[in-house]
């Protein structure tokens, strides 16, 4: 590979770009961000990476979700803080039923671009660029916003950093208080069963805690009773504005992607000799890549040794996306032959991507689908002899009808009363919750 620099992803083959019309708005717009600063800083990415190195141990379980595609039109306080509470709340089951550390990153601040499986997209015979995410382009169906823009790399800088500053409120501001998770308003649970397991588990940590204070031990006198750490994170697709926002540390001297704490290679742009992976391997953020059916076992051994070629416990995910109905047959080869490696990998599982159907104009995914998937990891890794290490969710805090089944029983006939994604279909508040319970179980066998 050619020697590294931040820019150096040009002399690269690359896939899933915007053709931009104005190229001197596109240099303005990336110079501005070079000066703007940085999203997150090098002792916070460092701080991950050790978190992550201890799920490498098989001693935490890495917790990953957030929206599909980040939206300029949907962005507030609210949601942004309804996804933050679930996060905690699932952390709490895993937690608690897991008996283990969860880590807790978001794909929140950051997650604006979207790869498509087509340039084009049709509707009523008409023909138009797909939609990118808010990042490149709009989602309304006209030439106008179809039209990739420079500027939304700013206004995607601007919301990120507005998102960050809210999650960081929120971390250390008391939201985080675990004398409040437990006890939040669970009026979006509509299914009483969820309800009750979800109030038996509060009990059980209020037993705890009131026994823990009465030993001295409190959110006065102990912060990490009433303080989290949540980090973010995105697929690094648009690598102008990744390349605009990646600095040098001034006290460690080695460069960082400072658009997020974690960033990924997606299915699509995960080639070995292309720009996506050239560009992460030059930065020390912990990555992750996506890996399909398709995928074979040489292909991840070189992207293990592009992306993480020192072999550092933390540093590489390796995000598993088969689909239920693949998962068997493809995912123990590569189990038992990465095993022989020795190298220092965590799996987790993205159980949406590869589980996506129609239903009618609607995009879905099966809830009892996903929920398989997420089992099936669990098992396969146990029969193979490895930790299963986290799960990759795309959801939100709100009460949405995107995938079928769950407690809230969507069906495709119901997809449209709440369906707001612009992008892929999303677990409800309500959905997600349900899974973490069967996650629990299911952390709790494998670690035992």
């Amino acid at each position: 590979m050619a020697t590294w620099t931040k820019d150096s992803w040009k002399k690269y083959p690359i896939k899933q770009q915007p053709v931009y019309e104005n190229l001197e708005e596109l240099s303005s717009v990336v110079s501005k961000l070079e000066k703007l600063p940085p999203l997150v800083f090098a002792g916070e990415v460092r701080s991950l990476k050790s978190k992550l190195a201890k799920v490498a141990k098989k001693e935490a379980f890495l917790l990953q979700g957030g929206d599909c595609a980040e939206s300029f039109l949907n962005f507030g306080a609210d949601n942004i803080r309804d996804t933050f509470k679930l996060m905690l709340q699932m952390a709490i089951v895993l937690t608690f039923s897991g008996g283990c550390p969860i880590v807790k990153v978001g794909r929140v601040a950051g997650q604006f671009a979207k790869p498509r499986s087509a340039d084009f997209e049709e509707i009523d015979g008409r023909s138009l660029p797909s939609y990118r995410g808010d990042i490149i382009n709009g989602f309304e169906f006209n030439e106008e916003a179809r039209k990739p823009e420079p500027k939304r790399m700013l206004e995607a800088y601007y919301q990120s950093a507005t998102t960050l500053n809210l999650l960081r409120a929120f971390a250390r501001g008391g939201l985080a208080d675990l004398r409040e998770v437990h006890r939040w308003n669970l009026d979006f649970l509509k299914r009483a069963e969820l309800r009750d397991k979800y109030s038996e588990l509060s009990d059980k940590i209020t037993q705890a805690l009131n026994f823990i204070e009465a030993c001295g031990i409190n959110t006065t006198n102990t912060p990490s009773l009433r303080e989290t750490s949540i980090y973010t994170s995105h697929e690094a697709l648009l690598l102008p504005y990744e390349e605009a926002l990646t600095r040098v540390d001034s006290l460690s001297l080695e460069t960082y992607d400072c658009s997020a704490h974690m960033l990924w290679i997606g299915e699509r742009t995960r080639g070995v000799d292309e720009a996506h992976a050239h560009f992460l391997s030059g930065v020390k953020n912990p990555l992750g890549v996506k890996i399909g059916p398709s995928a074979k076992v040489d292909e991840i051994k070189t992207l293990a040794s592009i992306l993480n070629k020192d072999n550092e416990e933390g540093k590489l995910n390796i995000i598993i996306r088969m689909g239920a109905d693949k998962i068997a047959s493809v995912l123990p080869n590569i189990f038992k032959e990465l095993k022989k490696e020795g190298l220092n990998l965590i799996y987790s599982i993205d159980p949406m991507h590869g589980n996506t159907v129609k239903a009618g104009s609607y995009k879905t995914r099966a809830f009892d689908k996903i929920m398989q998937e997420v089992r099936m990891f669990f098992e396969i890794a146990q029969s193979e002899g490895v930790y299963p290490g986290g799960v990759h969710l795309e959801m939100t805090g709100q009460d949405v009808t995107e995938c079928t089944g769950g407690s809230l029983n969507v069906t495709e006939q119901t997809l449209k009363e709440r369906y707001e994604t612009q992008c892929d279909p999303r677990l409800n508040a309500d959905q997600a919750l349900e899974l973490a319970f069967l996650m629990a179980d299911l952390l709790k066998k494998a670690r035992a």
